[in-house]
Parts: structure tokens; C-alpha cells; sequence
């Protein structure tokens, strides 16, 4: 049941630690993360609810849609290639989230498509 998945996942207790790694990934936010946000922020996009910056089993997701259990994560460089990107993808997957991932420079370029693929990927295309 998606409602029990949501409230067990929502209310595991998140070390203070990443809660405030979590708000200071809020506060110095990159420039596309922060062009994604303006984009989905306040169900902007086509009324799917979006949060930033979760904690969520010992992780930070970018950003993370419940109803349509799609995690969307911004990539820079450091990111290539990356062996924890891959075992969290694996862990989320493995519990039903479906993972996009999108590069800084793909969302900079081509925010309408990335926006159109996010919601292909929800459902609502």
C-alpha cells in the first residue's frame, strides 16, 4: 500500500547530521538545482508533489516525488562514474523508486526536455 509506504518512509528517524547536511544542500544549491526546483516546486508540474534535499536511509536525494515514487538527482562532474550513486540506485530501485538522473549542463541546455521526461516517467505524458 502506497499510503503505508509513504508514512513508514516519512517518519524514520533521520540523524541530525544529514537533517542538517540536508539544509545546507538547500542553501547552496547549483544553478540547475535550483532551475529543477523553480520548475517543480509547489506542484508546478502537472500537481506532482515534489520535496528537495531528503533524507531518506542514510542518503540526500535531490529530489523525491512519493505519489509517482520517482527520485530525481542533479549531477555535476564528481558524479561520473560514481560506485555510491550506483549502490543507492540499486537500494532505491530495489523498494520500487524508479531513479533519473540528469547532468548540470543537460538541465542548463534543455530544461523543457528534462521536464518532459520527468513527466513521461510519472505517468502524466
Amino acid at each position: 500500500n502506497l499510503a503505508s509506504l509513504h508514512d513508514c518512509i516519512m517518519r524514520q528517524a533521520v540523524p541530525p547530521q544529514h537533517r542538517e547536511f540536508a539544509r545546507a544542500m538547500r542553501r547552496d544549491a547549483t544553478r540547475a538545482e535550483n532551475m529543477v526546483w523553480q520548475a517543480l516546486r509547489g506542484k508546478k508540474l502537472e500537481g506532482l508533489k515534489f520535496k528537495r534535499q531528503v533524507p531518506l536511509d542514510g542518503f540526500i536525494l535531490d529530489f523525491l516525488c512519493m505519489d509517482a515514487r520517482l527520485i530525481i538527482e542533479v549531477d555535476g562532474g564528481q558524479h561520473s562514474g560514481s560506485a555510491r550513486d550506483a549502490v543507492r540506485d540499486a537500494h532505491f530501485a530495489g523498494v520500487g523508486f524508479t531513479i533519473l538522473r540528469f547532468w548540470n549542463d543537460e538541465i542548463e541546455r534543455n530544461l523543457d526536455g528534462v521536464c518532459r521526461h520527468i513527466l513521461h516517467t510519472a505517468g502524466k505524458l
